[in-house]
């Protein structure tokens, strides 16, 4: 496993569903955390259009749908 203050941090000039999503994850590790326990899936398929749905299960069921042209090159 990695030492955390070696791990480089991810760029935060994400926007729309992906850092909707980003914010939703790193919210319910934090929750998580600080409960001692937590459950979560994630499930990402290409939909139509191409795309992205991306469905985070921990306790709900969140779906984020992202455009390509949102992602990072």
């Amino acid at each position: 496993m990695d030492d955390p203050s070696t791990t480089p941090a991810l760029p935060r000039h994400y926007h729309g569903q992906i850092a909707e999503a980003l914010a939703y994850l790193e919210k319910i590790v934090v929750d998580g955390l600080q409960h001692g326990f937590f459950d979560c899936s994630i499930e990402i398929r290409i939909g139509n259009g191409r795309k992205r749905d991306l469905v985070i299960r921990a306790g709900k069921v969140h779906k984020f749908i992202i455009r390509e042209d949102e992602l990072l090159r």
